[in-house]
């Protein structure tokens, strides 16, 4: 099995960004390969089955953001515009650690691969 993991920080505040809803898509099909929320520490730690997977089947991860500043008070028109984020990569190795980080910010992020 595979794992994709997570750490979201707001880069707003410097504190650990939880409570973001996750999900992860094989490119092409409609039902995802796991739905989860980033825990309050700002970690998400999932395992994904990549049997029968093409080595060069591309995936997406997407952090629902919106919500996310919502509930710390940013209105919907005070001018921002990225709701979600979306990581798009490859994991050609079924037992492969994928750790996916993200530095938030309401109208930004900054993000990089790392094992």
């Amino acid at each position: 099995m595979a794992v994709v993991t997570s750490h979201t920080l707001n880069g707003v505040d410097g504190t650990h960004a939880g409570g973001i809803d996750v999900c992860l898509n094989r490119i092409g099909e409609e039902t995802p390969l796991f739905e989860a929320q980033i825990d309050p520490g700002g970690r998400l730690s999932e395992t994904v089955d990549l049997t029968g997977a093409e080595p060069d089947a591309r995936y997406e991860l997407v952090f629902q953001t919106a919500p996310y500043w919502a509930a710390r008070g940013l209105p919907q028109n005070d001018g921002r515009i990225i709701g979600e984020i979306v990581l798009r990569f490859l994991m050609p190795d079924p037992e492969g650690k994928y750790h996916m980080p993200i530095i938030l910010s309401p109208n930004g992020y900054s993000t990089w691969a790392s094992s």
